[in-house]
This record gives structure tokens, C-alpha cells and sequence, in this order.
């Protein structure tokens, strides 16, 4: 019976969300607002009780923010990581640490006593994971360098999860200094196995999707999408790690295989419903009375928060070397108390370290933070266009858009025989060349002619905008199945407008369908079979009879 209250709730908290997002998203606002107000109303302190399982959907929810990670650890495989540099982790690390310093002495300035205010530092000076990624993924800016920077920061800050919660342990005094110092020992030593058994799992894994016929058995990649994401998140955990990083480290060494386009598509629906459960579950947390009776102070430590870590991450890194206007953006993005806030906190009470009112106000500080990132993040770049003509530092987006990878000149959806053929005027032009297709044959002959070949489903639209097929010039459309070919015409005619489109038709009916849909050119396969027909009759008449003078090709037609 347990399982079907859980059930129930989870399906309530799901549907009041969608209506209250959906109301958000109506009026041009993010729908994490209104999965935040849905928990909010519907379960926890000062709510109407119409959830109570919140403890198990939270649990569950957490799952959401490990997929998302995985999802986004398959953006950045190994090589792409690098790329990131020092300066967003050196930023995370010190970020971290001067957040923590300057809440201390905030703490300390309004009366609190030195272990609660080390830790209530502790508990403001993480971001949301959840939130910023969330957004940044939505809008298309994790690649953008103020993205690079909240993604380098934001895993530092994981990382950092687990030495602040030994740090509230051994300030709530348990445990003596050798014990501390084997539980940081073995840590680090299931951290180190961990990502060996990471890299050796995925590399299994790559082999063996090889062997693989996913053209005809779709579901396996979600199968191994699920496992992997999942697994990989159950492992950290089990180790004593962030299981959001855990899962990132998982996604980002599969990320530079052929199957990170698909797998990334096929968690998404699921990565989805979690982070919807997980947002509604962190609304949860919060008590609107609570809030509402002490709402003066809940707004002069929203405001001192969300301000000062916008500070410190401009200064940062703006001494870094970044631009004013990315690192303005960068600490808009995360001027927010993050989820982790009430791991801590509730570590912190259980050992005796954070009183109830201190638990509550950071509580209530994080959800009405989460509420202004959802403003904040959207109007980041702007705002830190803004300041950056105000102060005079104009160096402008262009000149950092120039960092980004550049999008294919053309790409060939399906590589088959069709799509070969028509591959062959591109081989060495010079030409950034996509191929998305879903048999492996096809893809290691695109990358044999030095294409860039995705594995991937294309009637999904999440496959195409990670091929970044929307900022084609041109796009070929090879696909022999007409229903199909038309889904994938129409997330492109969809996203991406002012593309020139050529489609394959294997039937002269469906070419006006084609071609009312917005395809371009439509080239028949009926057509090309009949003028190859009537080219080999008028051969075979030529030698049969010498002296005849058989009609053109036209007129057999």
C-alpha cells in the first residue's frame, strides 16, 4: 500500500506541476517557478498536505540531477574538458572558500557562534547544480564561455560536498582525528577505484554497443542510457561521492564515443520527469508561514546572498583574466543557494552544530534564491552586457562567441548508398561535414572519408539540436522511409527556418507532400530508376540492331 501512496503523490505533484509551470511558462517565465510554488503549496510545513511522501520523492528525485550531469558529462568528453582550462575550477575552489569566509563573518557580526557560523558559510556557499545547469541547458549556453565557467565552478562545488560534510561531522564532535583521517583516506581510495571501474565499464560498454544492431533495436540505448546514468550515480553514492558527479565522470567518458548523441536523447524524457519530481520536492522543503512571519529577514539574507556571491565571482574572475561581461554573467548564474544547502544543514543539526531557526532561514533563503535564478540566469549575458558598456569594458559577445566549436557547413541525414552518393561532391572541399545515422556500417564510412558522424535517431528532435543541424547552410535528407523523412523535414523546418533542404522521395506521390512541408528540392527515386531503365534498353536496342536508330530516351518514357 506504501508504494501506491507514493505513487499517488508523485503522479499529484507531476500533474500540479505541469498546470502551475505550464501557467509560468504561459506568461513567459521559467516553469521551475511553478514546480517550486506546486511543492510548495502541496506538501511539507504550512502547505496543504496534499503530498506526503516527500521524504521518499526527494530520494527519488535526486536522480534527476545525476541525469542531468550524465546527460551533460556526454557534452564534454575527456578532450572537451580540457578545454574548460584551470581558471573555472581555480574560480570554484575559490569561490568556495571566500564565500565561506565572508559568511562566517556575517554570522558572527549578527550573533551567531563560531561552529554555526563556519557552518552556516558552509551551507550558503554552494550554487544549485540543479537550477543553473538546468536553465543553461534550455537555452543553448553551456557552451558559451559564462557557461563553461558555471559548469567548472559548479563541479568544483560538488566536489567540495564531501569535505564540508566531514567538516560538519567532526565540528559536531564525532569521531576522533584517526578516524577522520581513515574516512578521508578511504574515500579518496573508492574515489580512485570508482572512476578506474568507470573507464573500464564504459569502454566495455562501447564495445559491446558495437557489436549491436540499434537501427533495428531502438531500445537498447535506452536500456544502456538508464543503466549507465543510474549506475554510475548508485556507485558514487555507495563510494562516499557526489552521485551528480559521479555520473558526470560516467557520461563524460562516454562522451567522446559515436553513441553520446543518441544515449543523450533517449534519458532525456526520463531526466525530465526527475528534475521536475526534484524541483517540486525542493519546494517542499520550504514552509510559506515560516517564510511569510519572518519574511523581513528571509529578504535581507536573500539580498545579502544572492549580491555578495555575485561579488565574489565577478571579482574572481575578473581577476582571472575573463571579461567584464562574462564574469558578470557567470556570478548571476550562481548567486543562489543550492540544493546541497540542506544536506549540510541537516548533517549540521543532527550532529548539534545548526540550531532550527538557522536550518530554516537557509532553507528559506535557497527556495526563494531559486525563485530570482529563475529571473537571473535567462537575463545573465544581457545584464552583463549592461555592465560591461556602463563601466566601459566593451568586449562584446561576438568576440567570445568566436570560441565556440563551429557549426557543420552541411549535413546528410542517413548514409546510406543514397546518402554516399550524394556525400561524394564534399569529400576534401574544405567543408565541415555532419552525418547523423544509426547504422554503425554507415557511420565508420562517413568518418573513413573524414566526416564527422553521429549515431542517432533523427526523427528525434533532441538528436538534431545536439548535432546543431539548426545552424546548417544546407541539409540532405536521405531517409527511404516517407514517414520518417517528413518527422525529421519537419523539426527542421521547425528549428531551423532558412536551412536549404534537399530530401530524398523513394515514391513520386509523396514529392508534393515534400515540398509542401518546405523541403527545397525533392529528387525521386521512381525517377532516377526509370532514366537508368530507359539509358540500359537504349544501349541493349543498339547492339541488337545495328542499323536501327532507336528513340530517344524521353520519347520510351
Amino acid at each position: 500500500m506504501e508504494l501506491w501512496t507514493i505513487l499517488r503523490d508523485i503522479v499529484v505533484l507531476l500533474g500540479a506541476s505541469l498546470m502551475v509551470g505550464g501557467v509560468f511558462s504561459r506568461f513567459g517565465q521559467s516553469p521551475i517557478v511553478g514546480y517550486l510554488f506546486a511543492g510548495m503549496m502541496l506538501g511539507g510545513p504550512g502547505s496543504l498536505h496534499a503530498v506526503g511522501s516527500e521524504h521518499e520523492i526527494e530520494a527519488i528525485a535526486e536522480l534527476g540531477v545525476a541525469l542531468l550531469l550524465f546527460s551533460l558529462g556526454l557534452e564534454f568528453s575527456v578532450q572537451r574538458l580540457k578545454k574548460l582550462g584551470t581558471k573555472p575550477l581555480i574560480g570554484g575552489a575559490s569561490q568556495v572558500v571566500l564565500t565561506i569566509a565572508l559568511a562566517f563573518a556575517g554570522a558572527r557580526l549578527f550573533g551567531l557562534g563560531g561552529k554555526e557560523s563556519v557552518a552556516f558559510g558552509a551551507m550558503v556557499a554552494l550554487s544549485s547544480t540543479a537550477v543553473v545547469l538546468r536553465i543553461l541547458s534550455e537555452r543553448g549556453e553551456v557552451e558559451m564561455p559564462h557557461g563553461r565557467n558555471c559548469l567548472g565552478v559548479l563541479l568544483t562545488q560538488d566536489i567540495a560536498v564531501v569535505p564540508l560534510a566531514l567538516l560538519m561531522t567532526i565540528m559536531g564532535g564525532e569521531g576522533s582525528a584517526n578516524e577522520v583521517l581513515w574516512n578521508i583516506g578511504r574515500l579518496l581510495l573508492m574515489a580512485g577505484g570508482l572512476i578506474v571501474g568507470l573507464m573500464l565499464l564504459t569502454k566495455i560498454a562501447v564495445l559491446t554497443l558495437g557489436t549491436l544492431t540499434l537501427h533495428r533495436n531502438r531500445e537498447l540505448t535506452v536500456i544502456f542510457a538508464v543503466v549507465t546514468g543510474l549506475g554510475a550515480a548508485w556507485a558514487s553514492h555507495a563510494a562516499g561521492i557526489s552521485p551528480a558527479l559521479g555520473a558526470f565522470v560516467a557520461g563524460m567518458l562516454l562522451g567522446s564515443s559515436a553513441f553520446a548523441t543518441q544515449i543523450r536523447a533517449d534519458i532525456s524524457p526520463l531526466q525530465v520527469v526527475l528534475l521536475t519530481l526534484f524541483f517540486g520536492a525542493a519546494g517542499m522543503v520550504a514552509d510559506p508561514i515560516w517564510i511569510v512571519t519572518n519574511g523581513h529577514i528571509v529578504a535581507m539574507v536573500v539580498f545579502a546572498l544572492v549580491t555578495g556571491k555575485m561579488l565574489v565571482i565577478w571579482v574572481i574572475f575578473a581577476l582571472l583574466g575573463q571579461t567584464t561581461r562574462v564574469s558578470v554573467a557567470t556570478g548571476l548564474c550562481l548567486a543562489q543557494v543550492g540544493e546541497f544547502a540542506f544536506v549540510l544543514g541537516s548533517i549540521g543539526r543532527t550532529s548539534g552544530v545548526v540550531s532550527e531557526d538557522t536550518y530554516a532561514l537557509v532553507v528559506s533563503a535557497s527556495i526563494v534564491s531559486f525563485f530570482f535564478s529563475a529571473f537571473l540566469v535567462p537575463a545573465a549575458p544581457r545584464l552583463g552586457n549592461w555592465v560591461a558598456n556602463l563601466t566601459g569594458a566593451q568586449r562584446q559577445v561576438a568576440d567570445e562567441a568566436s570560441e565556440r566549436t563551429p557549426p557543420p557547413d552541411v549535413a546528410i541525414i542517413g548514409f546510406g548508398p543514397s546518402g554516399q552518393i550524394a556525400a561524394r561532391p564534399l569529400v576534401d572541399k574544405g567543408l565541415r561535414v555532419t552525418i547523423v545515422e544509426l547504422n554503425q556500417v554507415g557511420v565508420r564510412k562517413a568518418q573513413q572519408l573524414g566526416f564527422h558522424a553521429e549515431i542517432g535517431d533523427a526523427t528525434q528532435s533532441d538528436v538534431l539540436e545536439h548535432a546543431r543541424l539548426n545552424e546548417c547552410k544546407a541539409i540532405v535528407i536521405t531517409v527511404p522511409h516517407h514517414q520518417s523523412a517528413m518527422t525529421i523535414l519537419k523539426h527542421v523546418r521547425r528549428n531551423a527556418p532558412f536551412v536549404h533542404v534537399i530530401v530524398r522521395s523513394r515514391y513520386e506521390v509523396h514529392t508534393d507532400d515534400f515540398l509542401s512541408a518546405g523541403a527545397h528540392v525533392v529528387t525521386g527515386d521512381e525517377q532516377q530508376v526509370g532514366e537508368s531503365l530507359a539509358g540500359h534498353l537504349h544501349q541493349w536496342l543498339v547492339t541488337q540492331e545495328p542499323g536501327f536508330e532507336p528513340p530517344s530516351s524521353d520519347s520510351v518514357l
